[in-house]
């Protein structure tokens, strides 16, 4: 079984060999952690505070998963990271707004910081292409 990388012209690629934002293998789709900044990786930060940076980067992780050919209800796991415990009720606002059915499991942790200041979100993401039982695009 041989790895694909996956990209979209939404989500700001990485610096050349540091890091892939979306591999899959198989059926199984894994999206590195995801920050709301732009479109382009060094982009300026989209969204104030954490319900629209969650809103942002749920919005990265949907082209991804479509990039891949899959759905937003294919992914069974994410991993959140606030800055602060206490933003969590706005992050799990923004997810209730992406997902439907059976949502996917979740674990959610308080961080010192993140690679900017600005940032109080980051969410990574594991999908299975199917797992909604829609059949995945080719």
């Amino acid at each position: 079984m041989k790895k694909r990388r996956v990209i979209s012209e939404h989500v700001g690629e990485p610096p050349e060999d540091t890091w892939s934002n979306c591999l899959v293998i198989g059926d199984q789709v894994f999206i590195a952690g995801m920050t709301a900044r732009g479109a382009t990786f060094d982009g300026a930060v989209t969204g104030n505070g954490a319900y629209e940076q969650a809103v942002a980067i749920f919005t990265k992780i949907k082209h991804l998963m479509e990039e891949a050919g899959g759905c937003m209800d294919d992914v069974v796991k994410v991993l959140i990271y606030l800055t602060d415990i206490n933003d969590r009720d706005a992050a799990w606002k923004a997810r209730r707004e992406f997902f439907t059915g059976d949502y996917p499991v979740s674990t959610l942790i308080e961080i010192s910081k993140l690679v900017r200041p600005e940032l109080c979100v980051e969410i990574e993401a594991i999908g299975i292409l199917g797992a909604s039982g829609k059949a995945p695009k080719t």
